[in-house]
């Protein structure tokens, strides 16, 4: 399997990040869970992947390499790179798609993936392989998540075969998956007139997302069309995968969870 070159988003919000500030860090990737900083987390997983090639960290300020011994030493030793990050996740990525920066094919994600490990790596990177995509989506099923961690919160999109959440794992494999990246920041503009992005899958796919009657796979179908390129969903075994933090409660059961595997701090 030929490998991918990772792109981490760790950059700043353009709003304020309440987490991050009531833990005085100025990155939320920065936060530690378990003593660890959650970007080293991500790092560590990534370098131990047998998918991942190259990696590259997005994040606005370049200095945050310098309070986090590890980042500096990787980036002295040219095993990752800084690219600057935009003030958007959608920006950010298509900048960096756009300009060449990572080359061939690139697997995005997220610095608050505190879980993520090798192994969700390998084996989203795997399935992707098998589809016939030019960008495949990680999600990881409701009922998953469920069986596995009942009390926590998760966002769900509901289809006809059931609720699914995101795994903050993307997979760009062709030239064509720009236009995805285009469209992504498209959608983050119109976030204030949901109407304009709605607008763009048409109103019979609208009702039929609405009702449930389209399945996971026919939505994707339908946005492909919509977008120009081939989307495709890698659906994951690993409840874990789709646990990032976004809240006090995700730091919390994070913390539980990486304790319970017998991690200590520092």
């Amino acid at each position: 399997m030929n490998e991918f070159n990772a792109l981490v988003l760790a950059g700043r919000r353009s709003s304020a990040d309440p987490l991050a500030e009531a833990r005085g860090e100025t990155h939320r990737a920065l936060l530690e869970v378990v003593g660890v900083p959650m970007l080293i987390r991500v790092v560590r997983a990534l370098r131990a992947s047998s998918s991942v090639d190259r990696i590259t960290v997005s994040i606005d300020d370049p200095g945050a390499f310098e309070v986090v011994p590890e980042l500096r030493k990787l980036q002295a030793r040219g095993e990752i790179a800084h690219h600057p990050s935009l003030p958007s996740p959608s920006r950010s990525v298509h900048d960096a798609l756009n300009g060449g920066l990572l080359g061939g094919r690139v697997l995005v994600t997220t610095a608050d993936h505190a879980l993520l490990t090798p192994k969700i790596i390998d084996h989203f990177a795997a399935c992707a392989e098998q589809l016939d995509a030019d960008v495949a989506v990680g999600v990881v099923a409701e009922s998953v998540i469920r069986a596995a961690y009942p009390s926590t919160t998760r966002t769900y999109l509901r289809f006809r075969d059931g609720g699914y959440s995101g795994a903050n794992l993307f997979a760009f494999r062709s030239r064509q998956a720009l236009r995805a990246a285009e469209f992504w920041v498209r959608a983050e503009a119109f976030r204030k007139r949901p109407w304009r992005l709605a607008s763009a899958f048409g109103p019979t796919t609208l009702l039929l997302f609405a009702l449930r009657r389209l399945s996971l796979e026919g939505a994707l179908e339908r946005a492909s069309r919509v977008i120009g390129c081939r989307i495709r969903a890698v659906p994951l075994p690993f409840a874990e995968a789709a646990i990032d933090v976004d809240r006090p409660s995700d730091l919390a059961l994070v913390s539980e969870i990486l304790s319970a595997r017998g991690e200590t701090a520092g």
